[in-house]
């Protein structure tokens, strides 16, 4: 299928082509939320926190509503660190009714019931959150667990401190061994870790900087990478079906290069020679350190614009 047509497809369509390909494990951090929001609802910027997550609290909705309608029905998206435990008093205030909101606010609710969502949260929270104010929300993350494990179509899995996993899974192998007489195997780790079975990502959407993190034992390598310019709040159905043309067609390609001809090896080698020096990632910094910048990272021959060889 060529990309126009791909992008033209009723959604129902593209969600069938996505889940015929196999179950699909898309990794999404949405980032940038504060950076959208002012940019977006400058008016409202100084109405305080609740505004603030009253707004947002749309918009992550709308992303998961907008994934899932395109067939993609495993999300695994990260929501906090450790290095946002450690950001600025005015952060700090957001991370308590920013965690609560995934797992008791009316909205998000809501959306579970319609969209059929089994939720679980994986991660490090007990280490981090036990025996501090946060303490209370271990109990609603178990809570929200409890609430959607009857859903059967989709899945959201919400990352808290998953950042390194290596003695949640040594205690995972110990209490394993205790109970069965044998260390657990890789699938079996898995799914203690998040809670069931979770098959390899797919492929992960970023924002900004490439890095890939906090979806550990699962990201093998083998994801495709994608990386918006853009807060991922500003993901439409355009951008997502582009990320998934990709991801379905145009990367699924095993160069044979026996099978190429004379002209094939020139169009090859000038694009290398005109992009020798270029590294894909590498961006600058606007204004002494105010915000990063990705820089144009390819220069395409002719033959790559004229289809041509």
């Amino acid at each position: 299928m060529d990309f126009d047509t791909f992008q033209r497809l009723p959604t129902s369509e593209v969600a069938q082509l996505v889940r015929a390909a196999g179950p699909q494990v898309c990794g999404f951090p949405i980032n940038g939320t504060r950076r959208w929001f002012s940019l977006e609802h400058p008016e409202l910027a100084e109405q305080g926190l609740h505004t603030y997550l009253d707004v947002t609290t749309q918009k992550h909705i709308d992303m998961y509503r907008l994934l899932f309608d395109h067939g993609i029905d495993t999300l695994l998206t990260p929501i906090i660190g450790p290095d946002i435990l450690e950001r600025d008093e005015e952060y700090q205030k957001l991370v308590e009714p920013g965690l609560s909101w995934f797992v008791r606010d009316p909205r998000i609710l809501e959306f579970y019931e319609a969209y059929d969502v089994r939720v679980k949260v994986y991660g490090e929270a007990h280490h981090y959150f036990a025996a501090t104010p946060l303490a209370h929300l271990l109990d609603a993350f178990a809570e929200i667990t409890d609430r959607t494990a009857h859903h059967r179509s989709r899945r959201l899995f919400l990352g808290v401190c998953a950042h390194d996993p290596a003695e949640t899974v040594a205690k995972i192998g110990t209490e394993f061994q205790a109970q069965h007489g044998r260390l657990p195997n890789k699938p079996e780790i898995v799914a203690a870790y998040y809670g069931e079975d979770v098959e390899p990502l797919s492929f992960f959407i970023g924002f900004e900087r490439p890095a890939v993190f906090d979806m550990p034992l699962v990201s093998t390598g083998t994801e495709d990478l994608y990386f918006t310019v853009s807060p991922s709040l500003y993901l439409e159905a355009p951008t997502l079906r582009t990320i998934l043309y990709d991801h379905l067609y145009t990367r699924r390609i095993t160069e044979d290069y026996a099978t190429f001809s004379a002209a094939d090896w020139r169009t090859l080698g000038e694009f290398y020679r005109l992009n020798r020096g270029n590294v894909l990632g590498v961006g600058r910094q606007y204004d002494r350190g105010k915000f990063w910048y990705p820089l144009p990272q390819v220069i395409l021959p002719p033959a790559f614009l004229t289809g041509e060889k």
